[in-house]
């Protein structure tokens, strides 16, 4: 077995790094940032912490923190379900996380556990380069989590003029309706029920919920509503092609799959574990290498000091 003083140089050499959520088995996230890191001679691992794997829920969460910490990485990504919930265990957060009231990005500094949102980046640079001449008058957003959060404010920082969201808690939706309201003025959200209601009315509708992947593998809208005039767009990224986007094809609507957000939003984080620039073209290459390569799905760690002991 090692020496102390050897996992301790270890650890030093590299750069630990990891995603927590819920069924991530097949998350692209660890392929992307450890080719980049390769790219630039980097030596960085990034684990997986899926608590539907190991049965444990939110209750959990405040243990695998205290626990990767502990084990010296530098930071960790969140995802579904627990962008909102991971903030009651942060010690500060950045200005666009505070706005958007959602992390996904924990950088361990100092022994002080920072939040930094990159979605909202990683959805705008999406939208700017996919969808650069879409209309912007009224959109439609389906989903007000923490995904949501942050595609809403990209949204209304890219200029739409009034954003409608529903989600099936209707609560949720309206929290998210009022804080967008309170940060951007009176007119430029609002909240529905029923997002059919609303489809005529917009210009583009954006999927923020997880509807369209393999669990749930249907639209989130009835589809047949849509018009050629739509534009659609999906954070789903795995399938590429969700069956919101092949159906909004096939009726001749401008789309958006997920890559574009799951590249950029993970360039972002690579930054901010790394301190390093990222090449965002080349980590859009990799991301089409892995889709064609079907690369290996990764192994669900528990326990990140065993990972390096």
């Amino acid at each position: 077995m090692a020496s102390s003083n050897a996992r301790h140089a270890a650890r030093q050499d590299q750069v630990l790094t990891g995603l927590i959520g819920r069924h991530i088995g097949a998350s692209r996230s660890p392929w992307l940032h450890e080719r980049e890191a390769e790219a630039q001679g980097l030596m960085l691992t990034y684990k997986l912490f899926d608590f539907a794997a190991i049965g444990a829920d939110e209750s959990h969460l405040a243990a695998q923190l205290d626990a990767v910490e502990g084990a010296g990485y530098a930071g960790v990504n969140v995802t579904y379900p627990y962008k909102q919930a991971v903030i009651a265990h942060l010690d500060e957060l950045s200005g666009e996380a505070a706005r958007v009231g959602a992390v996904n990005t924990v950088k361990f500094r100092d022994g002080r556990r920072l939040g930094y949102n990159t979605d909202v980046t990683g959805f705008t640079e999406s939208m700017r380069t996919g969808l650069p001449d879409a209309a912007l008058g009224r959109v439609l957003q389906i989903g007000a989590g923490g995904g949501g959060a942050a595609t809403a404010q990209a949204l209304l920082e890219l200029g739409v003029g009034t954003l409608i969201v529903c989600d099936r808690d209707t609560a949720r939706a309206a929290a998210l309706a009022r804080r967008l309201r309170d940060g951007f003025g009176a007119e430029r959200a609002s909240d529905v029920d029923d997002p059919l209601s609303a489809i005529a009315g917009v210009d583009g509708i954006v999927n923020a919920t997880p509807m369209g992947m393999a669990a749930t593998p249907q639209a989130p809208i009835d589809t047949s509503k849509l018009t050629p005039r739509h534009w659609v767009a999906d954070i789903v990224y795995f399938p590429i092609e969700t069956e919101l986007l092949r159906a909004a094809r096939a009726r001749g609507c401008a789309t958006l799959d997920g890559s574009g957000m799951a590249v950029y939003q993970a360039a972002a984080a690579f930054e901010i574990f790394t301190g390093r620039r990222a090449e965002r073209p080349r980590m859009l290459r990799s991301f089409i290498e892995y889709a064609g390569a079907a690369a290996p799905r990764r192994e669900i760690s528990e326990n990140p000091a065993a990972d390096y002991s």
